[in-house]
């Protein structure tokens, strides 16, 4: 066998070592690794194109929202064309815009944070029950998606659970935190309908619910990220390079930041996290019907 296809048995082999563990990055934190196992480093150059130059001031624009979906139908028309104009304007030159002000209460944006965290840091074996790659599960729980197809793993395990059009039951979502998932889902969907409305706007479609009319806000899934604590940071990434395949995401960010964008195709760029804040970003899906369009 020649090094090529030993490196790659190997490879196979630690993967398949730590899918069956059923406890993802976690579960190798807490078994008190000191080092980055080899099956997550990033080689050198990938991890220093994601410092940004320290000249570069660029910030991803901020949209009020004005109270969101309950008053938005009742705002002035001044406002409201503000609104439309600034999020087309983001769109158009980021793909990202942060909203601020968008109807949703801090303590929901807290607890669902809270809850995810719970969830992750349970007890292991009340995990397992999750662990899948089977989505046709209301609810999975693993480690990296792209596992045993990317070329390196990614520092994070991950909860997936399918909220929207045919809502779960409690019963399928963890008593950690099921609770709060379908409180924030349903905030969630409101203010994903608000935005397709800010964007049809934008666009300047005749009809203001044209890209709901067309089922772009029909679907949710949530995914909760979890980044164990590493013991050596420098050597992986929390989450490598990637476009979203959705029509629309929105994230809300932890504490600690991390959170990058790729501006002009060759500046990543930080995002700070801030308090009550969501990130919008414009996936492909939504960016394929706009060519059509």
């Amino acid at each position: 066998m020649d090094s090529t296809a030993t490196v790659a048995s190997d490879r196979l082999s630690q993967l398949n070592s730590f899918e069956e563990t059923m406890t993802g990055v976690k579960g190798l934190v807490d078994s008190g690794i000191k080092e980055v196992p080899a099956m997550f480093r990033e080689p050198p150059a990938i991890l220093a194109s994601r410092k940004p130059p320290l000249a570069l001031q660029f910030t991803i624009p901020t949209i009020d929202l004005n109270g969101g979906v309950v008053y938005y139908k009742n705002q002035d028309s001044v406002t409201r064309r503000s609104m439309v104009e600034k999020i087309g304007d983001a769109a158009e030159k980021w793909g990202f815009f942060q909203v601020v002000n968008h109807g949703i209460p801090l303590d929901v944006l807290e607890k669902v944070k809270e809850g995810i965290r719970a969830f992750h840091e349970q007890d292991a074996e009340l995990k397992k029950r999750f662990y899948s790659r089977d989505h046709t599960r209301k609810m999975v729980y693993y480690s990296n998606l792209d596992l045993f197809t990317a070329m390196k793993a990614s520092w994070r395990d991950t909860m997936c659970a399918y909220m929207a059009p045919d809502p779960p039951t409690s019963e399928d979502l963890p008593e950690v935190c099921g609770e709060i998932m379908m409180e924030y889902a349903k905030e969630i969907m409101n203010l994903g309908e608000l935005i397709f409305e800010l964007l049809s706007e934008a666009l300047g479609l005749n009809n203001s619910n044209h890209l709901k009319d067309m089922d772009c806000s029909k679907s949710l899934v949530l995914f909760g990220q979890y980044y164990p604590p590493c013991p050596q940071p420098d050597h992986t990434l929390g989450l490598s390079k990637h476009t979203d395949f959705s029509f629309l995401t929105i994230v809300l960010q932890g504490n600690l930041g991390g959170l990058q964008v790729l501006h002009d195709k060759q500046y990543w760029i930080d995002i700070p996290p801030v308090p009550g804040a969501l990130v919008v970003n414009l996936g492909d899906l939504l960016q394929v019907k706009e060519v059509t369009f």
